[in-house]
């Protein structure tokens, strides 16, 4: 077999590198949406993902995630996802971070001890204003990491889908 060396290893390394796709870095994979229960949708795989329409509006779920997500984890992880001096950005965690990576972070929390930082995530797992939302929060997420969503709180929102009400209420007890 011939390995490209020099010139011919830098040209496609350079190659591969500009015809990837922005959305082929996502932790979860293509999130492109592949189904839908009640307003919530699926990519391929199972994971929950985000639709926005042409003309910007997006779904439930999308919406929901901005509003607890400003709620819930703004305090540390700073607007719209983008990190702070307290706690990384999501949106660039979600890069590479999938579906089952969050829920075990948001969950049972995270600890990451070095010499020079002492980062510390605590575990959500019993808090009913994260868990009963987290997939709209990972929804939200990760359509800003995937660059579908830009800053600020969506101005277009699809309608609540029926019954999201009675399963909210059920959830938060």
């Amino acid at each position: 077999m011939i390995t490209p060396r020099g010139p011919a290893l830098w040209a496609a390394a350079a190659l591969y590198l500009f015809t990837i796709s922005p959305l082929a870095a996502d932790g979860s994979g293509d999130p492109a949406a592949a189904s839908s229960s009640d307003g919530e949708y699926s990519d391929k795989a199972g994971n929950p993902t985000f639709k926005i329409d042409q003309d910007g509006t997006v779904d439930w779920y999308t919406s929901v995630g901005y509003i607890r997500y400003t709620a819930n984890c703004m305090q540390c992880h700073g607007p719209d996802g983008l990190g702070s001096t307290f706690a990384p950005s999501l949106v660039d965690a979600l890069q590479t971070l999938d579906y089952a990576g969050f829920m075990d972070t948001v969950t049972n929390g995270k600890k990451n001890v070095s010499a020079s930082q002492d980062l510390v995530m605590p575990a959500f797992g019993n808090n009913p204003n994260v868990m009963c939302f987290i997939d709209a929060i990972f929804v939200y997420l990760r359509a800003r990491s995937d660059g579908a969503l830009g800053r600020g709180q969506p101005q277009k929102n699809a309608p609540r889908p029926e019954g999201y009400s009675a399963t909210e209420n059920a959830c938060m007890g």
